[in-house]
């Protein structure tokens, strides 16, 4: 039996090409393509491509063609439902499960969508064609849309007073017409009912570009009816697993590494009017998990960009919430808040793309920035409203999924909160050391250092426990021996700390003859002196702890070494560069 094309088209959803392909074949970035060796035949220069945009891969050497379903297929030697499951599963899907209703949800698939699009279509030439709706195309031409427009997003007038559903009732069963959403029956009057009567219609578009519901905007300042209104949720359109212009924007992530997420139709169409195309709108929802999942899919950073207004506040603020546990090492979700009583769409046609680009680049807030802000707002200066600051924001980054992020997000939360609260650490060790004569290296590192990176920041953590652990250290010299560090200045002193413990003598920190200066900075950065609060005699703590920096310290060396190799080998593509970058991949996974 056939799977479903809804089911097939969420897992092409969820996976790009290029994901699915470096599963087992080393891809470099070459403009809007991905190109790497041959799967299908042993060679040294790389004649397959991968192109995320159009779906599909090419190998050049032996003319193998295909798109997703079709790689796993020839490459796994997997029959089409074998590479069903196996994709399903990547992707986070539920095996498809086959019943006596397939057939018939198959059935409803071809006639809801041949609704829709008839629907669709014929509106939209309604709206172009028909001279009787010059009120709509005059409300457009004041929203500053042109025909243009109109026809990419295929946008229709629906009268209102439409007959459409007398004319479907000789080509479609009731029951059909009204599990689409588009009519319901007026208990009153008797009769069938179209929802969007005497609205601009927007068609929703799944990921293959098909419609399978609408947006509404009425064109008259009406109180008794809403602005906006949606279709209803049915068999085949979820509002939380959708998202408007989805179906564009996907095909610029080789080109973008960003997306813009708005509110509204007539933001994504006016953006798109000023030549920012790479932008999608929710549905009249919370932001969901799976619309999150969605865009990561295929951008790596989501700039989430609500109307500036109460309302677009609270809905950021929710979106924030709900979103920050899918954070990832690799992607970014970030807020961007407009000045008041603006909306994307408003400020891009008042200020043009170019300011709109720039205004997003300063202003935009990292996800963890806005929590903080807004809480912090929130907060009076006396203990009970900071112990429930703090709580509120632990329980926030317990939240987070991956644990890496989980970390970094609460030694952030707890590192801003220490300065607020500056006189909370007094009776904490610190350092206390006589001023010694420090390098000029040191001090020239000191002085330009103004921002720090996630790097230096776990540096400064395995210093930090080392310093204050200097006993328990010189014990386990085999566990750190051997630990690389990336920040030259850093690295200088790990080594004199390293020395000065091999020399089997008692060593106290002054022994070191290191700069203060140096040792403050690592006292006031080290995120890990949060996490050591209360806890630094407790030795298994501190050897847990210390194996940790470790691993991440041992992640970051791969990391390095991965991108110096993966830049060689887009340059030589040797055997011997392919063979040691898959062994440090191995070793990444293993990490």
């Amino acid at each position: 039996m056939k799977y479903p094309k809804e089911y097939l088209d969420e897992i092409k959803t969820r996976l790009k090409v290029s994901t699915v392909v470096s599963k087992s074949v080393v891809l470099k970035k070459r403009g809007k393509e991905y190109v790497g060796l041959s799967p299908f035949k042993n060679e040294k220069t790389p004649s397959f491509t991968v192109n995320d945009e159009k779906e599909f891969y090419h190998c050049f050497a032996t003319s193998e063609h295909g798109n997703i379903f079709d790689f796993v297929m020839k490459t796994q030697n997997f029959k089409f439902g074998e590479a069903v499951k196996h994709l399903a599963q990547l992707a986070g899907m539920q095996p498809y499960t086959f019943t006596k209703q397939d057939e018939e949800r198959e059935k409803q698939w071809k006639q809801y969508q041949s609704i829709y699009s008839q629907y669709v279509d014929f509106y939209h030439n309604e709206l172009l064609k028909n001279e009787i709706h010059s009120s709509a195309r005059d409300y457009l031409k004041n929203r500053s849309l042109s025909k243009d427009e109109v026809k990419k997003f295929k946008i229709g007038y629906v009268e209102k007073n439409p007959s459409f559903f007398e004319k479907f009732k000789s080509q479609f069963e009731e029951q059909s017409l009204i599990d689409t959403g588009l009519f319901y029956f007026d208990e009153k009057k008797k009769i069938y009912l179209e929802r969007f009567r005497g609205r601009l219609i927007f068609p929703i578009n799944n990921i293959s570009g098909q419609p399978i519901a609408l947006g509404g905007r009425i064109i008259e300042n009406l109180d008794y009816l809403a602005k906006y209104i949606n279709s209803p949720e049915t068999i085949f359109f979820k509002k939380g697993s959708n998202l408007y212009n989805l179906d564009l924007a996907r095909k610029l992530s080789n080109k973008q590494d960003h997306i813009y997420l708005v509110e509204g139709y007539m933001d994504v169409v006016g953006l798109n009017k000023n030549g920012i195309d790479n932008v999608v709108a929710n549905l009249g929802t919370s932001l969901t998990d799976k619309q999150i999942f969605t865009l990561n899919q295929f951008f790596d950073d989501i700039i989430i960009c609500f109307d500036g207004d109460e309302s677009g506040y609270k809905a950021a603020l929710r979106a924030a919430e709900n979103s920050i546990k899918a954070l990832k090492p690799e992607k970014q979700i970030s807020f961007l808040f407009l000045p008041d009583k603006e909306d994307p769409d408003s400020y891009v046609n008042k200020n043009g793309k170019d300011n709109f680009i720039d205004f997003a680049k300063q202003s935009k807030l990292l996800i963890h920035q806005f929590i903080f802000s807004h809480y912090k707002k929130q907060t009076e200066n006396n203990p009970s409203s900071m112990a429930i600051f703090e709580k509120k924001l632990r329980n926030i980054a317990n939240t987070i999924n991956d644990n890496f992020i989980k970390k970094y997000v609460l030694e952030y939360f707890l590192e801003k909160i220490a300065e607020l609260t500056p006189h909370s650490n007094q009776n904490k060790k610190k350092f206390y050391l006589k001023r010694t004569k420090s390098l000029e290296s040191t001090k020239k590192h000191f002085k330009e250092s103004q921002s720090l990176s996630a790097v230096e920041l776990k540096e400064f953590s395995l210093l930090y426990l080392v310093l204050n652990n200097l006993n328990l250290i010189n014990e386990n010299i085999h566990l750190i021996e051997n630990i690389k560090l990336f920040t030259e200045v850093n690295k200088k002193i790990f080594e004199t700390i390293i020395k000065k413990l091999k020399s089997d003598q008692q060593v106290r920190i002054e022994d070191l003859q290191l700069d203060e200066q140096l040792l403050e900075k690592i006292s006031k950065f080290a995120p890990i002196k949060h996490i050591l609060k209360n806890q630094s005699d407790d030795k298994h703590k501190v050897m847990e702890l210390l194996d940790d920096i470790s691993r991440d310290l041992m992640n970051y060396d791969l990391e390095f070494r991965i991108q110096e190799l993966e830049s060689k080998f887009s340059i030589d593509m040797s055997e011997t560069t392919f063979n040691e970058l898959k062994e440090l991949k191995k070793k990444q996974n293993l990490n």
